[in-house]
């Protein structure tokens, strides 16, 4: 399979049009057309997992944080640059995920927010727009008796999907009234004769790419010369999308207990806490990563917990002021455990390729007690 049938599939899990606007994802480094037979998955990429890479024969790495940020303005051997050297001089590609995979359903917040017990978690902040872009809703008037095969072009056509169903749409019948005019050649009734036919108004749910496609269907499908409908664009329908995860927990919980889930789920060593240690926490926040910025709306939330991979101090403090309890991981810890999911996911799309987890990817902070 190549690469770029692969960043398909990616695209399935993962909508890179999730990611925010100043990050750095998609195929980094590499030709889309090779071949691929070995993927490593990591989150950082360094010197130590090209290493590894090279010796697995990998030809594809998918890294969540990008191995180049910024405008390269040469690549050498030594400094920054060297393992961008290593990676294309061994042909090995890199594909990043980063911040798509944190706004993601099902991402890394999703498992932080799972990890915690918040149920029906909402994002906090850095919204990005619906990678399914707008709906629409069509409402067509048809006569009672090509009802069915007028929504049934529609549906074909991609019109009525909502989350896991399709097919859904609303009928409501009542009289449909017109009066042929001279030119008009009309399917039921005479010219000049005012006429009144039992008719169903046929609503339904259409995304935006399909909007084209399923209005001419129905045109196709409909018995009428002239097709009486109307196209309305959807406000505040869509799922909100951006970075982090807010809600209550299931039920209420004690602290310590959800330091046991994170040490069993994310294999954390060492844990760094803000404020109170031990409290009944019923609303949580989590933000995998450095999500320092978005502090202020979790205090302002009336959260009792925040879960994320580092503070500044500045921030710190103003959770400590607040009375909101944090626990930082560090930044590549609240991250790491995600990367299990994905490749079970990833394998599901491409059975024929292997997919492997970074042994030498590491977080580079070494936790000791002094």
């Amino acid at each position: 399979m190549k690469i770029k049938d692969i960043a398909v599939k990616i695209e399935e899990i993962i909508p890179l049009k999730l990611a925010q606007g100043w990050d750095n994802v998609g195929l980094l480094i590499g030709d889309s057309q090779k071949d691929v037979r070995n993927i490593l998955l990591t989150i950082d990429v360094t010197r130590d997992v090209v290493t590894e890479a090279r010796k697995l024969k990998t030809d594809l790495i998918i890294s969540y944080h990008p191995v180049i940020w910024d405008g390269l303005k040469k690549i050498t051997t030594e400094g920054p640059t060297g393992v961008v050297y290593d990676l294309i001089r061994s042909g090995i590609a890199v594909f990043a995920i980063h911040t798509a995979l944190d706004s993601a359903v099902g991402g890394v917040n999703d498992g932080l927010a799972e990890i915690v017990g918040i149920v029906n978690g909402v994002p906090i902040g850095d919204y990005v727009a619906n990678p399914a872009g707008d709906n629409y809703k069509l409402v067509v008037f048809v006569p009672v008796k090509s009802a069915a095969k007028v929504s049934n072009a529609v549906f074909d056509a991609g019109a009525g999907a909502i989350g896991n169903y399709s097919h859904c749409g609303f009928d409501a019948e009542g009289t449909g009234t017109f009066l042929p005019q001279k030119g008009a050649r009309p399917a039921i009734g005479k010219k000049g004769k005012l006429e009144k036919v039992g008719e169903i108004r046929f609503e339904t749910i259409v995304p935006a790419g399909k909007l084209d496609e399923v209005v001419a269907a129905m045109k196709k499908a409909h018995p009428y010369e002239m097709p009486a409908f109307d196209v309305f664009k959807l406000h505040d329908t869509e799922m909100l999308f951006g970075l982090g995860r807010i809600g209550e927990l299931s039920r209420p919980v004690r602290i310590a207990q959800i330091i046991k889930r994170i040490k069993k789920v994310t294999g954390a060593k060492a844990i760094g806490m803000v404020c109170k240690q031990d409290r009944l926490v019923r609303r949580a926040a989590v933000c995998a990563g450095s999500c320092g910025k978005i502090i202020n709306s979790v205090i302002a939330a009336k959260a009792d917990l925040y879960l994320t991979g580092e503070l500044k101090h500045h921030q710190a403090l103003a959770a400590q002021e607040a009375g909101l309890t944090c626990i930082c991981l560090s930044h590549t810890v609240s991250e790491r455990f995600i990367l299990k999911k994905f490749a079970r996911q990833l394998q599901k799309q491409i059975k024929t390729i292997t997919i492997r987890i970074s042994k030498k990817d590491a977080d580079p902070f070494k936790w000791k007690n002094v």
